[in-house]
């Protein structure tokens, strides 16, 4: 099967952003026998782009409006089982959203394709197919809009710093929240060590409102329910981006290593000086390539990273979005 590894750079989202994706089985001689990652832009005149079957496939959405986009990433959990499909019916499934305007719109749509897919995966035997969905979606002359699910991440990726925009969906999130971990014990376990394990994923369903059994509904992570000091980070909500930092998509084979956190803050010297966003992506997999992190693991690995134009990272939100 085709290992998809070129840098797909060619998405219209002039003059507001420059984007790359990039997806592939592994890193050097640990691979995977499948790539259960997945990818979707919509550019800003309606191309899309996504992984079927492990190829990239591109297809005009029709009646899409000019100036709106959108760019997700998304990891299948093989250890369930049809994690590849999984990734891939929910890849093709956010093809078929129209376009959003609001946090609380997106996450109605979304909320509705959970189930959805999960009613069309529950014929097959044995668990629950799942998979991580990160996205953003662009709207024309606004902020993005961030929805998060599982344990892909968004970062923001400064001059000096690598700072993750995302609230991972695992057990120590759970623990957190429940009041059994502080922040430095949640900093350990979550950014400091690597661990397959999650608490939800997209189809599979949460285990947070009852870690003794499998939920079907999402469980958003809010204000209200996470801990003071992972409350600026809810699962759905406008984002405000910085015209110093690049934003990076990515699954977690990017840190799945004994020491994540320091192999994430050399992301900002890895990155320095990058012209462009594909220069950014094939930066990134080349130093997994040629300088590894201590015990990387064989993973799937996706990248996208989104760097605001000059002029356009301080877009504010709808008017109405406080009231959606």
């Amino acid at each position: 099967m085709p290992d998809p590894t070129d840098i797909l750079s060619a998405f219209q989202f002039a003059p507001r952003y420059d984007v790359a994706v990039a997806s592939r089985r592994g890193s050097g001689p640990l691979q995977r026998p499948e790539n259960q990652d997945n990818f979707v832009v919509i550019d800003f005149r309606g191309e899309a782009c996504h992984l079927l079957d492990q190829e990239v496939r591109r297809a005009q959405l029709a009646g899409w409006p000019a100036g709106h986009g959108r760019v997700a990433v998304l990891d299948g959990m093989g250890g369930h089982g049809h994690g590849r499909e999984a990734a891939e019916a929910v890849a093709a499934g956010l093809l078929t959203i129209p376009p959003c305007h609001s946090a609380a719109e997106l996450g109605r749509h979304l909320d509705r394709l959970h189930a959805e897919l999960q009613r069309h995966f529950a014929f097959e035997a044995g668990a629950r197919p799942g998979t991580t969905l990160t996205m953003l979606e662009l709207p024309a002359g606004a902020a993005p809009l961030l929805y998060h699910v599982g344990d892909s991440r968004l970062y923001e990726i400064g001059p000096e710093h690598a700072r993750a925009l995302t609230v991972d969906h695992v057990p120590a999130t759970a623990a957190a929240i429940a009041g059994r971990l502080d922040e430095g014990g949640w900093w350990r376990q979550v950014h400091g060590a690597h661990s397959p394990q999650i608490a939800q994923a997209f189809i599979l369903g949460n285990a947070f409102s009852n870690p003794a059994h499998l939920a079907d509904p999402l469980f958003e992570l809010t204000p209200l329910n996470l801990p003071s000091w992972l409350c600026a980070l809810p699962d759905r909500r406008v984002l405000r981006l910085r015209e110093d930092a690049s934003y990076l998509l990515a699954s977690d084979g990017f840190w799945s290593c004994l020491h994540p956190d320091r192999f994430v803050d050399r992301w900002p010297d890895v990155l320095s000086g990058a012209p462009d966003a594909a220069t950014m992506v094939g930066r990134l997999f080349a130093e997994l390539e040629q300088a590894p992190p201590d015990g990387l693991h064989a993973d799937n690995l996706t990248a996208l990273v989104l760097r605001p134009l000059q002029g356009h990272a301080d877009e504010t939100a709808l008017p109405d979005e406080a009231e959606s």
